[in-house]
């Protein structure tokens, strides 16, 4: 079968073979035939080394298809059954799951040091235990959760990350409140689903910053109130808030120069949420006498921050419902052989989300 393959970190060029397989199917793991996946920024991060991973490995997380083999013990999909794939599946045993915390389950890194595919004999990992790059997957039953038959395969495959990311970073981590005011640093896929959310929990000013004159204006399309470019971004706080700052700021870069401009941007007893993730060796810069003396809440959000298959829920809830818009979100269309057409997309900043078609 074919798979868009990185070779080694920092070459971020993808080489699409078709001597590829899977692992076989065993107990307690499924065969999915992708049928759409897309391109997220932290398979780049994979890709450029920002978040450490073996190679050579299979890129995407984020990715929707069907059911085509299923292993001993595995009842809740059978052949032929739509589903997105869950690239950190809840157990639903462990401390984090019954507490309501399946996004801060571990068991799905299990498999991120265990080859999931081969090529030309050699071993391959699956980005992040998954790979959704490539015709088939094989990967642990409770990570394909079933997607309802009115859910496009494409809007499913976004759902699997950024947009559930995004949105539950508003609802469930930072729980917005109607009549905020609030920013949002970095507008890619997650950031304008920070947008998205911010618009459905009711707040007042949605202010979007990013360099990229085009995602600016997705921003605006998609709920923004306001846009600006990192520079104009102080005078607008100032001209909105009074000086005061933000109730929130969405910090949806990982990087620490904007984590320090989201602190700044919010207001006394505010809250900065962190959704953007970064490298392990990058620090931000921020004293422990601010910390207290300002009050302002510094609130990381995970994949959502809630129990990401309620989360997958609400979010299709609001799709049906018309609250978000998720087709609006995919701006470009790529087959599987042109995945580096993809990469190139999302550095140029001309794509918001790029969706690759395969099968």
């Amino acid at each position: 079968m074919r798979a868009a393959i990185l070779q080694q970190t920092g070459d971020e060029t993808l080489e699409v073979r078709d001597d590829v397989a899977t692992r076989p199917v065993g107990p307690g793991t499924v065969r999915i035939k992708m049928r759409a996946a897309s391109l997220c920024h932290s398979d780049v991060s994979g890709m450029n080394g920002t978040l450490a991973l073996p190679t050579p490995f299979v890129p995407g997380h984020e990715g929707a298809g069907e059911i085509a083999e299923v292993g001993e013990g595995v009842s809740h999909v059978s052949v032929g059954d739509r589903v997105v794939v869950c690239w950190m599946p809840p157990c639903g045993r462990c401390g984090s799951c019954e507490r309501g915390e399946g996004n801060l389950c571990l068991s799905g890194m299990a498999g991120v040091t265990t080859p999931t595919f081969t090529s030309d004999g050699h071993p391959v990992f699956g980005f992040i235990g998954t790979g959704t790059f490539a015709e088939e997957i094989v990967v642990a039953a409770n990570a394909a959760v079933p997607l309802p038959d009115d859910v496009p395969f494409e809007v499913g495959a976004l759902i699997g990350c950024g947009v559930t990311t995004g949105i539950g970073a508003v609802l469930h981590t930072a729980r917005v409140e109607p009549g905020s005011k609030v920013a949002v640093i970095g507008c890619g896929g997650v950031g304008i689903s920070v947008v998205q959310g911010a618009k459905v929990a009711g707040a007042s000013t949605i202010v979007a910053v990013d360099p990229v004159p085009g995602r600016r204006d997705w921003a605006l399309e998609l709920g923004a109130t306001h846009a600006a470019s990192p520079d104009q971004y102080a005078q607008l706080c100032a001209e909105l808030t009074g000086g005061e700052g933000f109730d929130y700021v969405f910090e949806v870069v990982g990087k620490p120069a904007t984590v320090r401009t989201a602190y700044d941007t919010t207001r006394r007893g505010g809250a900065v949420c962190l959704v953007g993730v970064g490298a392990k060796t990058e620090f931000p810069k921020i004293n422990l006498s601010e910390l207290v003396m300002h009050e302002k809440k510094l609130l990381p959000s995970f994949y959502g921050g809630t129990d990401v298959l309620k989360n997958f829920a609400q979010v299709i809830d609001l799709w049906r419902a018309g609250e978000i818009d998720l087709e609006k979100m995919i701006t470009h269309r790529v087959p599987l052989e042109r995945a580096n057409d993809a990469v190139r997309q999302m550095h140029t900043g001309e794509a918001l989300r790029t969706v690759l078609t395969i099968g």
